[in-house]
């Protein structure tokens, strides 16, 4: 179970981005599923989401950033994204709000932050909750500023792809009072008792206090104020993370160095590829490398995804694509603002490459021989 690495972990993890909480958890969808449900904790009172309240997210995204949305009885509003940063469209956010939209629930894309200025200034004219998942993000900045510290409640994930891992693992980190009590209790069984690990009655009254229709006195330790989950950490793992925090910043540089080698490879080819670009004022700690095919292209994104499959470079599409088209949301309740016609564009032809820390030179230089191979015979024509 969770133990002395993963409160160093922790420690670890609120230095690094300058928050008061964070919470170790099994994955970054576990994290996701808790900050969400920390919004419907009785603990907010009359400010708690309820069954039938709005959440407004992107179809061009990751299931789980959506799925606690559905879980907890709300409605997902999808809001179209801006393809080349592939971020949500602030024009359509706005005209997405409703009476009913209690929350906005969003993505860094692959590292890249969205226009958060845009998004505060709405969060705060509608006073909306607002939760930034940052699974993709972590190092990546907006204003200086670390993503995940602009919203109300944040997540990370540590699932082996990511900018550090533990094998899996996650976190939620906030600055929150309430919500970081809400968090714990949610992944520590739904229980009332905040003792760590080993400790005992650090709230003074184990046996005197009175909760719900239990005996008073009953042992705090087994008082269960939320309905919970067990989704902690096995310290081993936090032993991992604790010695990865080290390397971190060295990993983020990499991704960048990464990101530039493939940009200066297909600037050279932008008449068939629209190339990604950083939100403004922002600096992306690179999760990938995205791409989309233009339409005019002499091939598809599942041409040039197949061929470099056939040569052993693996390749991604942008996760779900459009959500809305999953076969999980054929009997699904959501409603679309606008259209989501760059959300389709994203789920027919675009795609992205690693920029993980490890990719040597040789492997670098080999996937750019393949991919000039096969985009120069086409010049050629």
């Amino acid at each position: 179970t969770s133990g002395r690495y993963s409160q160093e972990f922790e420690e670890l993890f609120c230095e690094f981005t300058n928050t008061e909480y964070s919470f170790l958890v099994n994955s970054g969808s576990s994290a996701n599923l808790l900050a969400f449900a920390s919004l419907c904790s009785p603990l907010l009172g009359d400010k708690k989401l309820n069954k039938g309240d709005e959440v407004i997210s992107v179809a061009a995204g990751f299931p789980t950033t959506v799925n606690p949305i559905i879980q907890y009885g709300l409605v997902p509003v999808f809001v179209d994204v801006d393809i080349g940063t592939y971020n949500i469209n602030i024009d359509q956010l706005k005209k997405a709000i409703s009476p009913k939209t209690r929350a906005i629930f969003l993505a860094h894309t692959l590292g890249n932050p969205y226009n958060l200025k845009e998004v505060l200034e709405l969060t705060k004219k509608y006073n909306l909750w607002f939760i930034e998942d940052c699974c993709d993000a972590l190092g990546s900045t907006y204003n200086g500023k670390h993503v995940g510290t602009f919203g109300h409640i944040a997540t990370c994930s540590f699932y082996p792809a990511h900018h550090i891992t533990m094998g899996e693992g996650g976190c939620v980190f906030t600055n929150d009072d309430i919500l970081a009590r809400a968090v714990r209790s949610l992944r520590d069984w739904g229980r009332d008792c905040y003792c760590l690990g080993g400790e005992n009655n650090t709230c003074g009254k184990r046996f005197s206090g009175q909760y719900g229709n239990l005996p008073k006195g009953y042992d705090h330790k087994y008082v269960y104020s939320e309905l919970g989950y067990n989704l902690k950490m096995t310290d081993i793992q936090a032993a991992i993370g604790s010695a990865q925090m080290d390397k971190l910043p060295s990993f983020v540089e990499k991704r960048k160095l990464n990101y530039c080698k493939w940009n200066n490879v297909f600037k050279e080819y932008d008449n068939y590829f629209i190339l990604p670009n950083a939100t403004d004022y922002s600096e992306p700690a690179w999760f990938a490398y995205p791409l989309t095919v233009k339409r005019d292209a002499p091939f598809s994104r599942d041409n040039i995804t197949t061929y470099l499959n056939s040569n052993l470079i693996e390749t991604r599409n942008m996760f779900a694509g459009n959500i809305i088209r999953q076969p999980s949301f054929m009997n699904t309740k959501y409603r679309v603002s606008g259209t989501l016609k760059n959300t389709d564009v994203v789920m027919n032809s675009t795609f992205f490459l690693g920029t993980y820390p490890g990719l040597t030179q040789e492997m670098i230089d080999y996937t750019i021989e393949k991919i000039e191979f096969y985009l120069d015979k086409f010049n050629n024509v």
